[in-house]
């Protein structure tokens, strides 16, 4: 059998294929789904990549699968490190973080401000795969990220750099680099003046510098004797099947439950009317990592979070019949108790996840009275909230859960209302799609709406 593409999402545990045909008909087609573990540990992911392929062609039901081109995504070995430092962190930090986040990156450590030799200590034990400098409004201040370029560049660490602060500073970061092993990326500023974010060159350019410096997980320096086409981060492959889809249908939310993060990611310009209240500003595509939202690795902290007491009143069983599920807990659940589990544990991650990304009403009082202000990201005009992930698109209660991110709203937080639309990625497949979308943009969007069940 032959198809044009076959899709791999090498994961920190598991390696998934996606076969898709057809790419560049009016019809194309998803063909199917394989995977196997991960390989890290053997020492080279195509072991696990293998596997997949050959889960693949058994729910295929054939002996042979030729493809014209493998493109991939990974988030294993921890994904896409990077380090973020800027100058003041409500400001030029903040819109890095988000270039950084949006592209699909683990933020391990960020910074504001000048370095100290603390901070240069934590940048060499974290050996991420790419630092980013910021710092400062173009024609404005200008000594921070020179400060911290020339000691980022002593440290002549074998990782890529990215410059996005002060158009000044250009020639003098050229020249603090020039004789590194650090290759620099110079682009332009997150934070060109005062209220204004400019995050999507510099989140292109992470994502075209992961996929030249692929190295972050044994084995994936030679995924390129595979791979013939593009390789994005995992999160940051669902932020562009999510970007191209708001510019189909309109303003969105995607909620991506996981066994150790929950992601949130939202492609809206939000309403005019909480605009003009609105402290500072956010990025129309923003995501969040919650790292202590997991359902699987991170399960006890929701356990913590929610309390026993109520966790087991909820589900009808006893403190000790809890320890005891707890205990046993899989990651892929298997009878209905360990399945209600579950559906608790991914309730609370999907809500608290898009609180904390959502923004909220603040009053503030002063000598004029009470003042209302907004404060983070308006969610208020999404019309379509998503579900993918495993939790997300295999629980029988999904869409209930979803249902409660708009009720829990107690009125102060700018959360999408109840006449959101709720749909589910039913093949799992959204970040196959968003790599896919690099080249075949109008395919990936047809099977994305497919998955959604979008007519």
């Amino acid at each position: 059998m032959r198809i044009n593409i076959l899709v791999a999402e090498i994961g920190s545990t598991t390696t998934v294929v996606n076969g898709f045909h057809e790419v560049d008909s009016p019809c194309p087609k998803f063909i199917g789904q394989g995977q196997a573990p991960t390989s890290v540990l053997e020492g080279d992911v195509n072991i696990g990549l293998k596997g997949a392929i050959d889960d693949l062609k058994k729910n295929l039901n054939v002996e042979d699968l030729e493809y014209d081109e493998l493109i991939a995504t990974s988030s294993a070995a921890g994904g896409l490190r990077m380090t973020v430092h800027g100058l003041v962190y409500d400001m030029t930090v903040r819109a890095a973080k988000e270039a950084a986040l949006g592209a699909g990156a683990n933020i391990k450590y960020i910074t504001s401000g000048k370095l100290r030799k603390s901070d240069l200590k934590k940048i060499k034990e974290i050996n991420p795969n790419i630092i980013l400098i910021a710092g400062g409004v173009d024609y404005g201040e200008r000594d921070t990220a020179l400060y911290n370029s020339e000691l980022i560049a002593e440290l002549d660490l074998d990782v890529p750099v990215i410059y996005a602060g002060n158009i000044e500073n250009h020639e003098e970061i050229k020249e603090a680099f020039e004789d590194t092993k650090s290759e620099l990326y110079i682009v332009d500023n997150v934070y060109p003046k005062i209220d204004d974010l400019n995050i999507e060159p510099t989140r292109k350019v992470i994502q075209d510098v992961f996929e030249k410096h692929i190295i972050h997980a044994p084995g994936m320096e030679r995924i390129r004797d595979m791979v013939t086409g593009p390789i994005m981060p995992t999160p940051g492959a669902v932020m562009n099947a999510s970007k191209l889809l708001y510019e189909d249908i309109g303003d969105l939310l995607t909620l991506d439950v996981g066994g150790a993060t929950t992601d949130v990611h939202s492609v809206t310009e939000g309403s005019d009317e909480i605009a003009r209240i609105l402290i500072s500003p956010e990025p129309v595509a923003k995501r969040t990592v919650e790292g202590d939202l997991g359902v699987y690795v991170n399960m006890k902290n929701i356990v913590e979070m929610v309390g026993r007491e109520e966790l087991a009143e909820n589900l009808n069983i006893s403190l000790e019949e809890l320890e005891e599920l707890i205990e046993s807990h899989k990651p892929i659940p298997e009878t209905d108790l360990q399945r209600n589990f579950v559906e608790e544990l991914t309730l609370h991650a999907v809500v608290t996840a898009v609180k904390r990304h959502a923004g909220v009403f603040r009053h503030l009082y002063g000598p004029g009275g009470k003042k209302t202000v907004a404060e983070g990201k308006d969610l208020t005009r999404v019309k379509y909230i998503l579900g993918t992930g495993g939790a997300l698109t295999r629980l029988p209660n999904r869409m209930d859960m979803m249902k409660q991110i708009a009720l829990s709203n107690k009125g102060m937080e700018l959360l999408p209302n109840k006449d959101a639309r709720l749909l589910i990625d039913n093949n799992y497949i959204m970040a196959s799609l968003g790599v896919l979308a690099k080249r075949h943009p109008q395919a990936a969007l047809s099977i994305l709406k497919d998955s959604l069940e979008i007519k």
